[in-house]
């Protein structure tokens, strides 16, 4: 079934204890809508809706799911009333805070904490225009991130992976400090059927593990994602997909144009979270936030000219590749 756009629930629409108010994103996974409770207090709902899956049509509640995909819906439908069980039981102050779950409409939502804030992939966007050569200041990609990884170690201490990091799945609170967002393990699960093919990854931020069946996930999976995403924010454009890299890794000689505009430690850093073989990549969460916390360089590594070439440089190299990639949806 090729992928559709399935309707969203209507605004104020009643649904169990809580009221649409309105939709807030949607995908080929999922729908997120904004709601409140009986109390009046805002909170996000995340409703089950896999677009090659199911289908649902304006006006109605339940999706329609066709006889051989149905099996395949109800496993997604199962890892993700799981995931929001297990999501429910994390109290961390860097990862989304699940508030309910439950069953409804033949499929499964997840009531989650809503705050006001925007998407790491907004503050990037909002960078980028400002014609900034290097677009998040080192300073603010190390204390983002020792949070971001904050929130990981939790979750891969409870035997979880996220799999589905990017800059649109890291929120930042008001005050600046982030929040991970939209596990993707029952993605996954649907990824991994193999009667059907469902491409469930985010081009650029997916290890080349996820595009193979049966291939061994573990930390390190979520690790590359991280350095996809300080790729991403020191750029501001995601990295090269790790399929296309397998014919034709462009990625090392890439890096080297960072140089004079972030310190050697970080760019080595991303350098070995992206690669592509896996054992070669930092095994756990913690190794890589150590390194990002600890090696912080004490002073400038660079003179002033040789940041100012660094920028004219990598300014005329961002303006070639948008020219020649301009087609390439963001994210």
């Amino acid at each position: 079934m090729a992928s559709q756009t399935n309707a969203s629930l209507p605004e104020n629409q009643q649904l169990a204890t809580y009221r649409i108010v309105k939709k807030i994103s949607s995908g080929g996974f999922s729908i997120v809508y904004l709601a409140q409770d009986e109390n009046g207090n805002s909170v996000a709902i995340k409703e089950y809706m896999p677009a090659s899956l199911a289908q649902r049509k304006p006006g109605e509640f339940s999706p329609y799911v066709a006889p051989e995909n149905l099996n395949t819906y109800r496993i997604g439908l199962k890892c993700f009333f799981e995931e929001g069980r297990a999501l429910a039981s994390i109290y961390h102050p860097n990862i989304v805070r699940v508030l309910n779950f439950f069953r409804a409409n033949d499929t499964v939502y997840m009531v989650m904490h809503y705050e006001s804030g925007r998407s790491l992939q907004e503050h990037v966007l909002r960078n980028r225009s400002k014609e900034q050569k290097d677009v998040l200041s080192e300073r603010f990609i190390r204390r983002v991130f020792a949070q971001v990884m904050n929130g990981l170690r939790e979750v891969h201490s409870n035997r979880l992976l996220h799999l589905d990091v990017k800059p649109a799945n890291v929120y930042l609170r008001m005050d600046g400090t982030p929040i991970l967002l939209d596990f993707g393990a029952a993605r996954q699960t649907l990824q991994r059927d193999h009667s059907k093919t469902y491409p469930m990854y985010t081009p650029g931020f997916a290890a080349p593990e996820l595009y193979k069946r049966d291939a061994e996930l573990g930390p390190w999976t979520d690790v590359y994602s991280i350095g996809a995403c300080i790729y991403a924010c020191m750029s501001g454009l995601p990295p090269q997909e790790s399929d296309h890299r397998l014919k034709d890794d462009k990625m090392p000689q890439v890096l080297k144009a960072f140089r004079g505009l972030y310190s050697n430690q970080l760019i080595s850093m991303v350098e070995r979270c992206l690669r592509l073989n896996s054992l070669e990549r930092p095994q756990t969460v913690f190794a890589v936030q150590k390194e990002l916390v600890n090696n912080v360089p004490e002073r400038p590594e660079f003179t002033f000219t040789e940041r100012t070439g660094a920028r004219v440089r990598h300014f005329r190299e961002r303006v070639t590749r948008f020219m020649k990639d301009h087609n390439i949806t963001w994210f």
